[in-house]
């Protein structure tokens, strides 16, 4: 037990320094920006480009990983779609919903989270459940979003959509890049692997702090009960059906599997409630979701990596 704290515990000290320094105002008004802007566009696609240029491209055609995975996120989400359908909210809250209970804190928190528990064989099977949740399952809720939009169902503009995001965002780009120079199967020179390294380093803390600024300056009310629902779905029920799969039906290899149960039980991330502020739909309850999940993730993540080491 106290070498798994000796893991999470930094890492929620370090989510808990950005909220203190939110709540204090310590780093000025623009803080929480700059440091989202840092992260996304230098240090996390440093990491992510460094590894995946250093990969087998075989090894991302894993079957059991992407079911296990894929499927911790899909049946979840299904439950919450129809739950909500029934209860009478249109499409559009219902997929924010959904992805409120689903979309996992893959980049923040979960590669950080899983090198420092598992070490660089989780580094892989991370980028792998990053790229499903960045582009698949953020690409289904804006086509669920679009379908409830006034007019005809417009797929083309569904898709320019997608594209765009998946496009523009650095943490898909940098993977994509890293993969070519993989398929090249040339080393990357010292210089620039150095380089990687160095901007690397500054990845984990500050996207945690990151984290924590974000968690500090949450304004929005939301509903209990429906953010309770949300949240039983994202920490037990997501990674209970990545363990079955991950362990009972594909039978992966142990960081392999591990890595695809963590990344599911992380707490729900900042994505969903970007979305939810793009469109203008259900931004209180995903807010909610994304505070609640990730001060309960502290003791569910906890007592997961007890129980999986």
């Amino acid at each position: 037990m106290l070498a798994v704290l000796s893991i999470a515990l930094p890492v929620f000290a370090l989510i808990l320094t950005g909220w203190g320094a939110a709540r204090a105002r310590l780093l000025g008004r623009d803080s929480t920006g700059a440091m989202n802007s840092f992260v996304v566009w230098l240090a996390l696609p440093a990491v992510l480009f460094r590894a995946m240029a250093q990969i087998d491209p075989a090894d991302l055609l894993n079957v059991g990983l992407l079911a296990s995975f894929g499927l911790g996120i899909a049946v979840p989400f299904v439950i919450s779609l129809v739950w909500s359908r029934r209860a009478g909210n249109p499409l559009s809250n219902s997929a924010i919903q959904a992805l409120s209970a689903t979309y996992c804190n893959v980049g923040y928190m979960g590669i950080p989270l899983c090198l420092m528990a598992f070490g660089q064989a989780s580094l892989v099977p991370g980028i792998v459940t990053m790229v499903m949740t960045a582009c698949v399952q953020f690409g289904a809720a804006i086509v669920l979003i679009e379908m409830d939009r006034p007019g005809p169902p417009n797929l083309l503009r569904s898709a320019r959509r997608i594209a765009g995001a998946v496009a523009r965002n650095p943490l898909t780009i940098a993977p994509v890049a890293g993969l070519a120079v993989a398929l090249t199967g040339l080393p990357l020179p010292l210089v620039v692997d150095r380089f990687l390294v160095l901007l690397g380093a500054a990845a984990t803390p500050c996207a945690l702090v990151a984290t924590g600024l974000m968690l500090g300056e949450t304004t929005e009310k939301f509903q209990p009960r429906l953010v309770a629902r949300l949240v039983v779905l994202k920490l037990l029920l997501q990674p209970a059906i990545a363990w079955v799969v991950a362990f009972h039906v594909m039978v992966l290899p142990p960081a392999w599997g591990e890595t695809a149960v963590i990344m599911s039980a992380l707490p729900t991330g900042a994505g969903a409630f970007i979305l939810a502020k793009l469109y203008g739909r259900e931004a209180a309850s995903t807010s909610g979701a994304v505070l609640v999940s990730t001060i309960l993730s502290f003791a569910t993540l906890s007592l997961l990596l007890v129980w999986l080491t």
